[in-house]
């Protein structure tokens, strides 16, 4: 307090300035100065970076280094179930934050490198009339679906790239309410159903929490009663990081979308169901593997994110699963593709 008030007698002292601009001549008063040395003050305690108006740090005092990033490493793939039998089915996941973009920025490279059996996409924000040439002439698949939203072009859209046909195909999950924005394939193969979803995201202030708690009561009861059927594969963007383990900074985000209390227990009761996240299955206690990343803040290089994105299996589908992958090397969107090794 002593210091302050002592800056603040100096500054009163000096109550003239004769400024000279032009040939002009000015007067500035200590009022004038007086602001100017608080608002320099006001800067220093604002801002991040020191201008030399900061106060010293106190003696012996250390100053804290920035954390080095924790990053992830994906393992080399496991190729075999727990029962000894060889993987004979590849599917890959992956939010492409806009398809055609994607395109642009190579996304198809790392695809046809990849090579998987089924490639799913999220967010592919592009009606079919407006799909590139270089996706829908892909040799590699060719059985191609497509479903985007009614209302709003642009906005949402799943695709399921196949190079198998599958026995049927549909789409949505048979409400209306939510078949209009597009978000769910299912296909049927000769011993499972392969469904991938974009889930509806709760919204900047939770404006959709209300409906994402419909979405999650409805879309369960239609994936039981595929199960009924026939073991199925549920993979995409599922909006949700599960448990605190499952994003960088759970403490901040628990009223955000994606880690709130009701979209957690939405996914809790999706488990209890009969179904599995394939990698927490296989990875229990891995921390800092994460899907998604903000564009902000340099967050994917600070490896700052949230897994959002899932393969969920069937527990008739457990003793085939081999690997479940995130393969955070491939970029091309705020999102990066996950991989799935099973036997069929």
């Amino acid at each position: 307090m002593f210091f302050f008030s002592q800056r603040r007698r100096v500054c009163t002292c000096v109550c003239v300035r004769v400024v000279c601009l032009r040939g002009v001549c000015g007067i500035t008063t200590s009022a004038s100065m007086s602001k100017r040395a608080k608002t320099n003050e006001q800067e220093a305690g604002d801002g991040d970076h020191d201008n030399g108006t900061a106060p010293a740090a106190k003696k012996g005092k250390k100053v804290k280094e920035p954390e080095a990033p924790i990053l992830y490493s994906d393992p080399p793939d496991k190729m075999n179930s727990k029962d000894g039998r060889a993987a004979n089915m590849k599917i890959t996941s992956w939010n492409v934050d806009g398809l055609r973009a994607w395109v642009k920025k190579k996304g198809l490279d790392w695809v046809r490198d990849e090579a998987p059996d089924v490639l799913c996409l999220q967010e592919t924000k592009c009606a079919e009339k407006s799909l590139p040439d270089e996706i829908t002439s892909m040799p590699e698949f060719p059985h191609k679906y497509w479903a985007g939203s009614d209302e709003k072009e642009g906005y949402s859209g799943v695709a399921m790239l196949c190079k198998t046909e599958p026995l049927k195909v549909t789409y949505g999950i048979g409400k209306e309410e939510h078949d209009k924005e597009g978000r769910v394939i299912t296909a049927e193969f000769p011993t499972f159903f392969l469904v991938t979803a974009y889930v509806p995201n709760s919204g900047r202030g939770l404006v959709r929490l209300d409906y994402r708690k419909t979405w999650d009561v409805e879309f369960k009861a239609y994936l039981s009663d595929l199960d009924k059927r026939k073991p199925l594969v549920l993979c995409g963007d599922l909006n949700v990081a599960h448990e605190e383990i499952d994003l960088k900074n759970s403490k901040g985000n628990k009223k955000n979308a994606g880690f709130t209390a009701e979209e957690r227990e939405g996914f809790n009761q999706l488990l209890a169901a009969g179904f599995t996240d394939s990698f927490r299955e296989l990875y229990p206690e891995q921390a800092n593997a994460y899907t998604f990343w903000t564009y902000m803040m340099n967050s994917r290089s600070k490896n700052v994110g949230w897994r959002l994105d899932y393969f969920v299996l069937s527990s008739a589908l457990l003793p085939g699963l081999c690997d479940s992958k995130i393969r955070n090397q491939a970029m091309g969107s705020d999102h990066c593709p996950i991989t799935l090794h099973m036997v069929v």
